[in-house]
């Protein structure tokens, strides 16, 4: 029963630490939504594995039902940032964050 926490515990911190290296050094912001998506992601698995062995032999329903909740709202964030994506690639014909921040002056 242990042995699983553990194995969760440490993809989502691979998970993390994949989410962290895009928003650090990717420039493109289609990879910056797509790693905020993975670190919000790893974060979801995270509160469900603790749920998960919080009581042995029980699993709380209502971290399951938080996770879906949070998993429907990142995916309206995913909506709302690709429309942003969109309309900023067809105002600067561009989608590298370092070129949209000079045009901005």
């Amino acid at each position: 029963m242990g042995f699983e926490l553990y194995v969760f515990i440490a993809s989502s911190a691979v998970l993390l630490a994949i989410g962290l290296y895009g928003l650090m050094v990717k420039r493109n912001m289609v990879k910056l939504v797509m790693s905020l998506e993975i670190m919000l992601s790893a974060a979801t698995l995270n509160f469900v594995n603790f749920a998960s062995h919080r009581i042995v032999g029980m699993i709380d329903p209502l971290a399951h039902v938080f996770a879906i909740i949070a998993i429907s709202v990142e995916a309206c964030v995913i909506g709302v940032a690709l429309t942003f994506i969109i309309n900023v690639y067809r105002h600067y014909k561009t989608l590298d964050i370092r070129k949209v921040k000079r045009l901005r002056w």
